[in-house]
């Protein structure tokens, strides 16, 4: 067995012992080894789905296993050793990769197999996979001359090295600032009589002045002992600027997060992290790939692997959801400036004012807060409520268990049905230096069952990752999540379960794999909507200070506000949406001046002319989501409607079944819509995802 850590993730991977040194022998080794066996299959004179597909897929596999890891830690984990390591070996892992989907010798060899009568005897799945298969030889290039597949693999590897430059200099551009007051009065904006900070933290007094949370300051507080200093340090990470653009009364303050994290990773901040060429080459190369494979533009390209048709399709349900959307988010907006402009002395409301009039607003039209909410909600609870939940739903269970984690937050469970162990998840829910934004599934590996080799017969269980950014625990206190956040766990927990509760034995097609990218999302957004059920909130609530579970009087008014500015929202994402498909579906746009042209059209907040959101809008520059963003949208009708199936029948065990049955566990063994219709007997609509938001026929 080698000493290399990366090299033996055959068994429990070590991740508390993988260092940066690991990498480039680890990946060499790994990829040579592969080349040569790749050479030996294609020395086979007989054609055949083991010597052919299932080969490749353990010789990729592994590859692919150890790079996985690699990618993970550099998005959880970032160090500058690890950031080298990985950068380096970056456009040699895309060569190799791009290499084996453009060779014509295993191209021919599984195009022999859909043309023989093994075919006919293979399992659905297997020919979903081998179709699956041979499209992806098509738009990898493998029909290409020789010289435009090497221009092809090329520009591959230079836009993978340059996805990874996008998210660097947005996590590099948010972990860099930081604003450090010694007390409460400098946070309020107040002269002080001492700048010098107070040696014990006043939080009662200081949230009592600045209007911020006790919570926030004592994160605040940390964020500063953390690097030796007294008072309190705000950065951008997520937890830090919700909290100041929520509550903060001090308008100055506000002002000065929303235009650094408004101009992050932009020319308007260190140049070095100004993302505006990255985004242009990015563009150009999209284009070009597209251009190679005979499509208009690279939209159409995006396209072809998922359930909608063509851009248009897409644009037009995007400006039919926007145009439904835009009187309730015209009315929201009038709602707020008026209480804003009322009771706050707010009289040009600006967009660093909104999320604070909002939640004033908020607290004042339905009488509670968010603060008042999350101390229901330990993380520790919520957790097992969640868990709780899932065990109802699909007769599964989540055990947790001691292994090597990549952080002491990091908790790993499995996932057992019967006394089997199905699957396991790891669970990264916290906000921290190094640690990319936003919120995240991933896999470690997929379900498969062995059909050579030495583990012929054997079942590969999946394994996931579920990363977030929550507010962290402080001072040896239990973390305790926003309603926003149990949403998010759930949501990311129901990719996971798209992962994990996969019954499929071909890899290709299992849990996720192979499932349209604009499907991928119905499970997660499907699970969100029992965070709405009073019941399941009950069942994960105990108050900080007495227990108690979340009174209904406090679920009612949570469940009155649920639609408070959905108009404001839904066209927020469509803006998204918009913008994403049109700099797609136009090469050589000003795409600057698109996202402008889009606002125009759809927005009702007019954006500041300094406000750069392109440059860190990481999911279609750096996170797969290119001419895809609408993806959450049109999932959002899908889980809609799977959700109303819930709604109209009884046992929501026996839906649960059965949606499990119909949808999780084929994973991409058929299309998505197939599933869709296998479940609930019928097309999606839209009326379910209308009444959900509260855009009802009325007049708005």
């Amino acid at each position: 067995m080698s000493e290399n850590v990366l090299l033996n993730l055959d068994s429990e991977p070590r991740f508390d012992a993988i260092s940066a040194a690991d990498i480039e022998p680890a990946m060499t080794e790994a990829m040579n080894t592969a080349r040569t066996a790749i050479a030996n299959l294609k020395k086979e004179a007989t054609v055949n789905w083991d010597n052919t597909v299932e080969a490749l897929t353990n010789i990729t596999e592994r590859v692919g296993r150890i790079w996985g890891v690699v990618a993970h830690l550099n998005s959880v984990a970032d160090t500058p050793e690890l950031r080298t390591a990985y950068n380096s070996m970056m456009p040699k892992v895309s060569e190799f990769f791009t290499t084996i989907s453009q060779d014509i010798e295993l191209y021919e060899r599984f195009k022999a197999i859909k043309a023989s009568t093994e075919y006919t005897r293979l399992s659905n799945a297997q020919k979903t996979k081998l179709e699956h298969d041979l499209r992806d030889f098509v738009l990898s290039g493998a029909e290409l001359p020789a010289e435009q597949q090497a221009e092809f693999a090329a520009l591959q590897a230079e836009g993978a090295q340059l996805a990874a430059a996008f998210s660097q200099n947005v996590l590099d551009a948010t972990d860099a600032f930081a604003l450090y007051f010694a007390n409460g009065e400098q946070l309020a904006g107040q002269v002080n009589a001492s700048d010098q900070p107070s040696s014990t933290a006043n939080f009662a007094h200081d949230s009592e002045i600045s209007g911020l949370t006790e919570e926030a300051l004592a994160m605040f507080a940390a964020a500063a002992e953390a690097e030796g200093k007294s008072g309190y340090k705000i950065g951008l990470q997520m937890p830090h600027y919700l909290a100041v653009m929520q509550y903060a009364h001090n308008r100055e303050l506000r002002r000065q997060l929303y235009y650094a994290y408004s101009t992050r990773a932009s020319e308007l901040g260190e140049v070095k992290w100004d993302n505006t060429a990255n985004i242009n080459r990015i563009l150009q190369i999209a284009a070009r790939e597209a251009q190679l494979l005979g499509f208009q533009n690279y939209a159409e390209l995006s396209l072809a692997t998922k359930m909608a048709n063509a851009p248009k399709e897409v644009l037009a349900f995007l400006h039919d959801l926007a145009n439904r959307a835009k009187p309730f988010a015209e009315k929201d907006l009038a709602e707020v400036k008026a209480y804003a402009h009322q009771h706050l002395e707010l009289n040009d409301l600006q967009p660093w004012d909104l999320t604070y009039a909002s939640e004033k607003l908020r607290q004042a039209k339905y009488a509670f807060s968010q603060t008042e909410v999350k101390k229901y909600f330990p993380a520790n609870r919520v957790l097992a409520g969640l868990f709780a939940q899932i065990d109802k739903l699909y007769g599964v269970h989540f055990i947790e268990k001691q292994v090597p984690v990549w952080h002491p937050d990091v908790r790993y469970y499995e996932l057992e049905q019967d006394g089997a162990i199905i699957g396991g998840v790891y669970m990264d829910l916290y906000a921290r230096t190094g640690k990319r934004g936003g919120a995240w599934m991933n896999d470690y590996r997929g379900r498969r069952r062995f059909t050579t080799g030495n583990h012929a017969g054997e079942l590969q269980t999946p394994i996931a990752y579920l990363v977030c950014n929550f507010t962290p625990p402080v001072a040896g206190n239990t973390a305790r999540l926003s309603h926003d956040e149990i949403l998010t766990l759930f949501h990311e927990t129901g990719h996971g379960l798209h992962h994990l509760l996969t019954q499929v034995d071909e890899l290709g097609v299992s849990g996720i794999n192979g499932v349209e990218w604009d499907a991928v999302e119905m499970p997660s957004q499907f699970m969100e909507n029992f965070v709405w059920e009073y019941d399941v909130l009950a069942g994960m609530s105990s108050h900080q200070d007495t227990g108690a579970v979340l009174p209904r009087e406090l679920y009612n008014k949570m469940l009155a506000a649920k639609n408070f500015q959905s108009g404001l929202w839904m066209l927020r994402q469509m803006e998204f949406a918009q913008f994403d498909m049109e700099i797609y579906s136009h090469p050589g746009c000003d795409w600057q001046q698109t996202l402008q042209e889009v606002r125009r059209q759809v927005a009702v907040i007019p954006q500041p002319d300094f406000n750069r959101f392109a440059h860190s809008f990481s999911h279609i520059f750096a996170g797969g989501y290119s001419a895809g963003y609408y993806s959450y949208s049109w999932a959002e009708v899908l889980s809609a409607d799977v959700y109303a199936a819930f709604e109209e029948e009884a046992n929501a065990t026996a839906t649960g079944k059965r949606f499990w049955r119909e949808v999780l566990a084929v994973g991409g063994s058929r299309p998505a819509m197939e599933s869709f219709k296998a479940f609930r007997g019928r097309e999606p609509t839209i009326d379910a995802l209308l009444r959900h938001c509260g855009f009802f026929n009325e007049t708005a």
